[in-house]
Protein backbone atom coordinates (compact mmCIF):
# COMPACT_ATOMS: atom_id res chain seq x y z
CA UNK A 1 0.00 0.00 0.00
CA UNK A 2 2.81 2.77 0.87
CA UNK A 3 4.11 1.71 -2.59
CA UNK A 4 1.44 3.14 -4.00
CA UNK A 5 1.01 6.32 -1.96
CA UNK A 6 4.65 7.33 -2.46
CA UNK A 7 4.33 6.65 -6.36
CA UNK A 8 1.72 9.58 -5.64
CA UNK A 9 3.85 11.73 -3.68
CA UNK A 10 6.87 11.31 -5.31
CA UNK A 11 4.62 13.00 -8.59
CA UNK A 12 5.24 16.37 -6.70
CA UNK A 13 8.29 18.15 -5.34
CA UNK A 14 10.32 16.62 -3.00
CA UNK A 15 9.53 19.83 -0.73
CA UNK A 16 5.95 19.37 -1.53
CA UNK A 17 5.59 16.13 -0.85
CA UNK A 18 7.50 16.65 2.48
CA UNK A 19 5.12 18.85 3.93
CA UNK A 20 1.71 17.00 2.45
CA UNK A 21 3.06 13.21 4.00
CA UNK A 22 3.54 15.27 7.32
CA UNK A 23 -0.05 16.92 7.26
CA UNK A 24 -1.53 13.44 6.23
CA UNK A 25 0.19 11.64 9.24
CA UNK A 26 -1.09 14.44 11.64
CA UNK A 27 -4.50 13.48 10.66
CA UNK A 28 -3.77 9.80 10.74
CA UNK A 29 -3.29 10.31 14.38
CA UNK A 30 -6.11 12.54 14.94
CA UNK A 31 -8.21 9.86 13.50
CA UNK A 32 -6.70 6.56 15.65
CA UNK A 33 -5.08 5.22 12.42
CA UNK A 34 -1.40 5.60 12.89
CA UNK A 35 -1.37 3.18 15.40
CA UNK A 36 -2.76 0.99 13.64
CA UNK A 37 0.13 0.77 11.01
CA UNK A 38 2.75 -0.12 13.01
CA UNK A 39 2.72 -2.14 15.89
CA UNK A 40 6.02 -1.93 17.26
CA UNK A 41 6.92 -4.85 19.49
CA UNK A 42 8.36 -3.36 23.02
CA UNK A 43 12.06 -3.86 23.18
CA UNK A 44 13.40 -1.47 26.01
CA UNK A 45 17.12 -0.77 25.85
CA UNK A 46 19.13 1.67 28.52
CA UNK A 47 21.05 4.50 27.19
CA UNK A 48 22.32 7.65 28.25
CA UNK A 49 20.39 6.66 31.92
CA UNK A 50 17.17 6.91 29.42
CA UNK A 51 14.85 3.78 29.21
CA UNK A 52 14.08 4.25 24.87
CA UNK A 53 11.02 1.29 24.18
CA UNK A 54 12.76 0.33 21.38
CA UNK A 55 16.31 1.42 20.05
CA UNK A 56 14.43 2.59 16.70
CA UNK A 57 14.14 6.51 16.11
CA UNK A 58 13.57 9.22 13.84
CA UNK A 59 16.43 11.16 12.93
CA UNK A 60 16.40 14.98 13.02
CA UNK A 61 14.85 17.02 10.15
CA UNK A 62 11.87 15.44 9.40
CA UNK A 63 10.33 17.28 11.75
CA UNK A 64 11.96 20.73 12.23
CA UNK A 65 10.26 22.54 14.46
CA UNK A 66 7.83 20.15 16.34
CA UNK A 67 4.78 20.55 14.68
CA UNK A 68 4.49 16.97 14.11
CA UNK A 69 6.55 14.57 16.76
CA UNK A 70 3.73 13.65 18.27
CA UNK A 71 1.98 11.96 15.39
CA UNK A 72 4.92 10.71 14.20
CA UNK A 73 6.19 9.12 17.80
CA UNK A 74 2.70 7.04 16.98
CA UNK A 75 3.92 5.00 14.11
CA UNK A 76 6.25 2.79 16.72
CA UNK A 77 9.14 4.60 17.41
CA UNK A 78 11.25 4.61 19.84
CA UNK A 79 12.42 7.77 20.00
CA UNK A 80 12.11 11.21 18.09
CA UNK A 81 14.41 13.80 17.49
CA UNK A 82 13.32 17.16 16.29
CA UNK A 83 15.00 19.84 15.17
CA UNK A 84 17.71 21.33 13.82
CA UNK A 85 16.20 24.50 15.65
CA UNK A 86 17.92 27.93 15.85
CA UNK A 87 17.31 30.88 18.17
CA UNK A 88 15.48 32.80 15.70
CA UNK A 89 13.49 31.50 13.03
CA UNK A 90 15.26 31.52 9.28
CA UNK A 91 14.54 30.67 5.90
CA UNK A 92 16.77 28.31 5.09
CA UNK A 93 18.59 28.28 1.50
CA UNK A 94 16.41 29.39 -1.75
CA UNK A 95 14.61 26.72 -3.25
CA UNK A 96 14.81 23.96 -5.22
CA UNK A 97 17.65 22.67 -1.94
CA UNK A 98 15.71 18.98 -1.89
CA UNK A 99 16.42 16.22 -4.79
CA UNK A 100 15.63 12.32 -5.03
CA UNK A 101 17.74 10.52 -6.12
CA UNK A 102 15.36 7.67 -6.95
CA UNK A 103 17.60 5.02 -8.65
CA UNK A 104 19.75 4.87 -5.51
CA UNK A 105 16.78 5.40 -2.95
CA UNK A 106 18.76 8.63 -1.67
CA UNK A 107 18.40 12.27 -1.16
CA UNK A 108 20.58 15.49 -1.25
CA UNK A 109 19.13 18.71 0.94
CA UNK A 110 20.71 21.94 1.12
CA UNK A 111 18.11 22.84 3.56
CA UNK A 112 20.02 24.89 5.27
CA UNK A 113 18.35 24.70 8.63
CA UNK A 114 14.67 26.37 7.63
CA UNK A 115 12.83 26.91 11.04
CA UNK A 116 10.34 29.02 12.98
CA UNK A 117 12.54 29.32 15.70
CA UNK A 118 13.07 27.60 19.36
CA UNK A 119 10.31 29.45 20.60
CA UNK A 120 7.83 28.22 18.59
CA UNK A 121 9.33 24.64 19.20
CA UNK A 122 9.05 24.94 22.29
CA UNK A 123 5.50 25.96 22.16
CA UNK A 124 4.76 22.95 20.31
CA UNK A 125 6.29 20.30 22.86
CA UNK A 126 4.66 21.78 25.46
CA UNK A 127 1.44 20.12 23.47
CA UNK A 128 3.36 16.48 24.12
CA UNK A 129 1.31 13.51 24.78
CA UNK A 130 4.30 11.05 22.67
CA UNK A 131 5.29 8.78 25.62
CA UNK A 132 8.49 7.75 24.05
CA UNK A 133 11.97 9.41 24.32
CA UNK A 134 12.00 13.42 22.77
CA UNK A 135 15.29 14.36 21.50
CA UNK A 136 15.92 18.13 20.50
CA UNK A 137 18.61 18.87 17.97
CA UNK A 138 19.76 22.43 18.64
CA UNK A 139 22.01 24.68 15.84
CA UNK A 140 23.12 28.20 15.48
CA UNK A 141 21.32 30.61 13.01
CA UNK A 142 23.38 31.02 9.82
CA UNK A 143 23.68 34.93 10.07
CA UNK A 144 25.79 34.21 13.37
CA UNK A 145 29.55 33.95 12.48
CA UNK A 146 31.15 30.47 13.92
CA UNK A 147 33.34 32.67 16.21
CA UNK A 148 30.05 33.22 18.16
CA UNK A 149 28.35 30.01 17.48
CA UNK A 150 28.41 28.91 21.56
CA UNK A 151 26.10 32.33 22.18
CA UNK A 152 23.17 30.38 19.70
CA UNK A 153 24.00 26.89 21.47
CA UNK A 154 23.87 28.18 24.97
CA UNK A 155 20.52 30.15 23.75
CA UNK A 156 18.46 27.33 22.84
CA UNK A 157 20.17 24.47 25.43
CA UNK A 158 18.54 27.27 28.13
CA UNK A 159 15.14 27.28 26.09
CA UNK A 160 14.42 23.52 25.32
CA UNK A 161 16.06 22.26 28.80
CA UNK A 162 12.95 21.68 30.37
CA UNK A 163 11.10 19.95 27.85
CA UNK A 164 14.02 17.19 26.19
CA UNK A 165 14.77 13.84 27.08
CA UNK A 166 18.13 14.58 25.44
CA UNK A 167 19.72 17.36 23.42
CA UNK A 168 21.97 17.04 19.87
CA UNK A 169 24.53 19.22 19.12
CA UNK A 170 24.78 19.33 15.67
CA UNK A 171 28.31 20.40 14.19
CA UNK A 172 28.20 18.43 10.88
CA UNK A 173 25.66 19.90 8.67
CA UNK A 174 26.97 20.91 5.64
CA UNK A 175 24.54 23.61 4.80
CA UNK A 176 25.61 26.07 7.33
CA UNK A 177 28.98 27.81 5.92
CA UNK A 178 31.86 27.12 8.60
CA UNK A 179 29.79 24.89 10.91
CA UNK A 180 31.82 21.94 10.06
CA UNK A 181 35.19 23.45 11.44
CA UNK A 182 33.35 23.33 14.87
CA UNK A 183 33.88 19.26 14.84
CA UNK A 184 37.88 19.84 14.93
CA UNK A 185 40.71 20.86 17.46
CA UNK A 186 40.01 24.15 19.68
CA UNK A 187 37.02 24.63 18.00
CA UNK A 188 35.08 21.56 19.37
CA UNK A 189 36.65 21.43 22.65
CA UNK A 190 35.63 25.31 23.55
CA UNK A 191 32.05 24.98 21.94
CA UNK A 192 31.46 21.48 23.78
CA UNK A 193 33.28 22.81 27.06
CA UNK A 194 30.80 25.78 27.11
CA UNK A 195 27.88 23.80 26.17
CA UNK A 196 29.03 21.34 28.95
CA UNK A 197 29.13 24.23 31.68
CA UNK A 198 25.81 25.06 30.55
CA UNK A 199 23.92 21.54 30.97
CA UNK A 200 25.50 21.62 34.66
CA UNK A 201 24.40 24.94 35.59
CA UNK A 202 21.15 23.66 34.22
CA UNK A 203 21.29 20.68 35.68
CA UNK A 204 21.50 21.70 38.76
CA UNK A 205 18.54 24.87 38.67
CA UNK A 206 16.10 22.52 37.31
CA UNK A 207 17.13 19.58 39.49
CA UNK A 208 17.08 17.08 35.99
CA UNK A 209 20.03 15.72 34.06
CA UNK A 210 19.71 15.71 30.43
CA UNK A 211 21.76 14.14 28.15
CA UNK A 212 23.99 16.06 25.37
CA UNK A 213 24.48 14.23 22.29
CA UNK A 214 26.59 15.34 19.70
CA UNK A 215 25.99 14.96 15.95
CA UNK A 216 28.77 14.09 13.96
CA UNK A 217 29.37 13.92 9.96
CA UNK A 218 30.98 10.71 8.05
CA UNK A 219 33.69 12.72 5.97
CA UNK A 220 36.74 12.14 8.52
CA UNK A 221 39.73 10.30 8.36
CA UNK A 222 40.65 7.73 11.26
CA UNK A 223 42.40 9.82 12.71
CA UNK A 224 40.28 12.68 12.56
CA UNK A 225 37.30 10.12 14.18
CA UNK A 226 39.82 9.38 16.99
CA UNK A 227 40.28 13.15 17.76
CA UNK A 228 36.79 13.57 18.10
CA UNK A 229 36.45 10.72 20.16
CA UNK A 230 39.03 11.43 22.52
CA UNK A 231 37.49 15.24 23.05
CA UNK A 232 34.17 14.09 23.44
CA UNK A 233 35.00 11.34 26.31
CA UNK A 234 37.16 14.30 28.06
CA UNK A 235 34.63 16.55 28.16
CA UNK A 236 31.67 13.90 29.26
CA UNK A 237 29.49 13.65 26.39
CA UNK A 238 26.58 11.80 26.88
CA UNK A 239 26.15 10.55 23.29
CA UNK A 240 27.43 10.18 19.75
CA UNK A 241 25.29 10.26 17.06
CA UNK A 242 27.00 9.31 13.71
CA UNK A 243 26.46 10.18 11.18
CA UNK A 244 25.15 13.22 9.86
CA UNK A 245 24.92 13.35 5.59
CA UNK A 246 27.82 13.27 3.52
CA UNK A 247 29.63 15.71 0.62
CA UNK A 248 30.54 12.79 -1.04
CA UNK A 249 28.71 11.35 -3.86
CA UNK A 250 30.43 7.89 -4.42
CA UNK A 251 27.70 5.68 -5.65
CA UNK A 252 25.63 8.14 -7.37
CA UNK A 253 27.34 9.67 -10.21
CA UNK A 254 25.30 8.23 -12.71
CA UNK A 255 22.09 10.21 -11.56
CA UNK A 256 21.75 13.92 -13.24
CA UNK A 257 21.53 15.27 -10.00
CA UNK A 258 24.20 14.20 -8.15
CA UNK A 259 26.13 16.99 -8.75
CA UNK A 260 23.78 19.22 -6.92
CA UNK A 261 25.52 21.04 -3.93
CA UNK A 262 24.20 19.71 -0.18
CA UNK A 263 24.03 16.79 2.02
CA UNK A 264 23.53 12.96 0.29
CA UNK A 265 21.64 10.89 2.35
CA UNK A 266 20.29 7.63 2.09
CA UNK A 267 21.61 3.86 0.83
CA UNK A 268 24.88 5.07 -0.37
CA UNK A 269 25.74 6.38 2.84
CA UNK A 270 25.30 3.37 4.20
CA UNK A 271 28.84 1.61 4.27
CA UNK A 272 30.26 5.38 5.15
CA UNK A 273 28.62 5.98 8.60
CA UNK A 274 28.93 2.65 9.33
CA UNK A 275 32.68 2.67 9.22
CA UNK A 276 32.43 5.70 11.46
CA UNK A 277 30.70 3.47 14.06
CA UNK A 278 33.30 0.75 13.95
CA UNK A 279 36.08 3.48 14.12
CA UNK A 280 34.09 5.16 17.28
CA UNK A 281 33.60 1.95 19.03
CA UNK A 282 37.14 1.03 18.53
CA UNK A 283 38.01 4.19 20.38
CA UNK A 284 35.39 4.74 22.47
CA UNK A 285 35.33 1.10 24.24
CA UNK A 286 31.78 1.53 25.24
CA UNK A 287 32.46 4.55 27.71
CA UNK A 288 29.88 6.80 25.53
CA UNK A 289 27.00 5.45 23.77
CA UNK A 290 26.84 5.62 19.86
CA UNK A 291 23.63 6.09 17.88
CA UNK A 292 24.18 4.66 14.30
CA UNK A 293 22.12 6.47 11.34
CA UNK A 294 22.99 6.92 7.77
CA UNK A 295 21.66 4.15 4.80
CA UNK A 296 19.05 2.36 6.98
CA UNK A 297 16.29 1.10 4.88
CA UNK A 298 16.34 -2.40 5.38
CA UNK A 299 16.61 -4.30 8.77
CA UNK A 300 19.85 -6.24 7.89
CA UNK A 301 21.00 -2.31 7.63
CA UNK A 302 19.80 -1.34 11.15
CA UNK A 303 21.36 -4.70 12.48
CA UNK A 304 24.45 -3.70 10.96
CA UNK A 305 24.61 -0.50 12.78
CA UNK A 306 23.88 -2.09 16.24
CA UNK A 307 26.73 -4.99 15.35
CA UNK A 308 29.47 -2.29 14.54
CA UNK A 309 28.98 -0.59 17.81
CA UNK A 310 25.31 1.15 17.51
CA UNK A 311 23.17 1.05 20.95
CA UNK A 312 20.26 2.99 19.37
CA UNK A 313 19.30 3.28 15.37
CA UNK A 314 17.93 6.61 13.30
CA UNK A 315 16.29 6.38 10.42
CA UNK A 316 15.10 9.58 8.20
CA UNK A 317 15.65 9.02 4.03
CA UNK A 318 15.01 4.60 4.70
CA UNK A 319 11.46 6.03 6.37
CA UNK A 320 10.39 8.18 3.41
CA UNK A 321 11.42 5.23 0.71
CA UNK A 322 9.99 2.69 2.37
CA UNK A 323 7.52 3.95 5.08
CA UNK A 324 6.29 3.04 8.43
CA UNK A 325 7.02 -0.94 8.14
CA UNK A 326 10.41 -0.30 8.40
CA UNK A 327 10.05 0.57 11.85
CA UNK A 328 8.71 -2.80 12.59
CA UNK A 329 11.23 -4.57 10.47
CA UNK A 330 14.17 -3.03 12.25
CA UNK A 331 12.55 -3.21 15.73
CA UNK A 332 11.98 -7.27 15.33
CA UNK A 333 15.74 -7.43 13.74
CA UNK A 334 17.49 -5.55 15.99
CA UNK A 335 15.34 -7.46 18.96
CA UNK A 336 16.75 -11.05 17.48
CA UNK A 337 20.13 -9.62 17.13
CA UNK A 338 20.19 -7.96 21.01
CA UNK A 339 18.41 -11.95 22.25
CA UNK A 340 21.13 -13.57 20.17
CA UNK A 341 24.26 -10.99 21.47
CA UNK A 342 23.35 -10.07 25.03
CA UNK A 343 26.70 -8.09 25.45
CA UNK A 344 25.86 -5.51 22.51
Amino acid sequence: MYTAVRNLLFRLNPEASHELSLECIGAGERLGITRLLSKVPDDPVEVMGLTFPNPIGLAAGLDKNGDYFNALGSLGFGFVEIGTITPLSQPGNPRPRLFRLTGNNAIINRMGFNNKGVEHLVNQVKTRRYDGVLGINIGKNAKTPVENALNDYRVCLRKVYAWADYITVNVSSPNTPGLRNLQFGESLTELLGGIKREQRKLAQEQERYVPIAVKIAPDMTESEIASVAETLLALEIDAVIATNTTIGREGVETDPQHTEAGGLSGAPVRDKSTAVIAALAKVLGGRIPIIGVGGIDSADAAVEKIAAGASLVQIYSGFIYKGPALIKECAEAVAAYRRNHPKS
